[in-house]
């Protein structure tokens, strides 16, 4: 039905409604004048950004981690990364968590053969101990020639397996490294 003024009953009961809402909450005691808003001060204004890959599947979702004297204080998704355009998984999400947890270790845990108990080493003798046993490894299992005569230089005692949170160059470099070695069993996350 129109009214005479040409205005439908529809608009008009719009129109009422909205009004009478607006008195009922002005009588209520909210103030519906505008106010000026104010920009927060962020906790990452200042901080450095650096791009990631997500470390927990081998999709690749790309990553911004915010750093402040060296220590994390915020990630988020990346929006140029084709992959996730700025979204993150749950566990995504949760990578924060892996340098701010109280239950991370952040010291090298070494138990001798046959020892009952932890000890606790520094990064110096693990990684000079890991060096060694790959270096014993190979030297010990190395193959120049195969049983007809062929020039191999391999070793077949160790393998490599790539995870989900190396980047292309990464994996690139490792792969380099593990064939320099003679390792011919060389895999990756993505491909099992």
């Amino acid at each position: 039905m129109k009214l005479s003024t040409g205005l439908t009953r529809r608009t008009f009961l719009k129109g009422a409604g909205a009004a009478a809402a607006a008195t009922i909450l002005g009588d209520l005691g909210f103030d519906l004048t505008p106010v000026a808003l104010a920009a927060q001060n962020l906790r990452i204004k200042t901080a450095k950004e650096n791009m990631t890959v997500c470390c927990f599947c081998s999709v690749g979702c790309g990553a911004i981690v915010h750093t402040s004297d060296g220590k994390v204080i915020n990630i988020e998704g990346d929006p140029d990364n084709p992959l996730n355009q700025g979204t993150l998984c749950s566990k995504g999400q949760a990578m924060y968590q892996l340098t701010k947890n109280k239950r991370r270790l952040d010291t090298v845990l070494y138990r001798a053969p046959g020892a009952k108990d932890w000890q606790t080493k520094d990064w110096d003798w693990a990684m000079k101990e890991i060096a060694k046993r790959v270096k014993k490894t190979r030297d010990s299992s190395f193959m120049e020639m195969d049983e007809a005569g062929i020039t191999v230089n391999r070793t077949e005692a160790i393998a490599q397996l790539g995870g989900a949170a190396h980047d292309n160059e990464e994996c690139y470099l490792l792969s380099k490294l593990g064939r320099a070695l003679g390792i011919v069993y060389l895999e990756h996350q993505a491909r099992i």
